[in-house]
């Protein structure tokens, strides 16, 4: 099995850093959803939707975190498990007036969402002019 870790990477603390390299806030709680709309009247809030069970979503998650630039003191980051949290994710569409979608990242500003992609168009929205 040595072999097999040492070229396709294992279990080690080293991956468990991957996990955690942004600054996530779990978004768990249909509450929190009001917060982010307060929260984002002076700072900007951006919600990531995650499929956990899913290829495409997993890949974009990854290619996000690769190219995610922007600092805690810039913007909010929560990471919402739409399987997990099913009822949240539901809300976060009515609540923000967008369509659901998987994987799907939200853009909060003054209460409303002013950016929102899906899929690979993702890691194409520009974060920066958010700001």
């Amino acid at each position: 099995m040595g072999i097999f870790t040492s070229l396709f990477g294992g279990n080690k603390e080293g991956n468990a850093k991957e996990e955690n390299e942004l600054p996530w806030i779990a978004l768990t709680d249909v509450a929190q959803l009001n917060e982010i709309a307060e929260k984002s009247q002076t700072k900007t809030q951006i919600i990531f939707k995650h499929s956990t069970s899913c290829g495409i979503s997993r890949m974009v998650l990854k290619m996000f975190k690769g190219s995610y630039s922007l600092t805690k003191e810039q913007v909010d980051l929560y990471y919402l498990d739409l399987l997990q949290y099913r009822n949240v994710s539901n809300e976060t569409g009515y609540k923000f007036q967008v369509m659901h979608q998987s994987p799907q990242l939200l853009v909060i500003k003054n209460g409303i969402a002013v950016g929102h992609q899906s899929h690979g168009a993702i890691n194409e929205l520009n974060l920066e002019q958010y700001i």
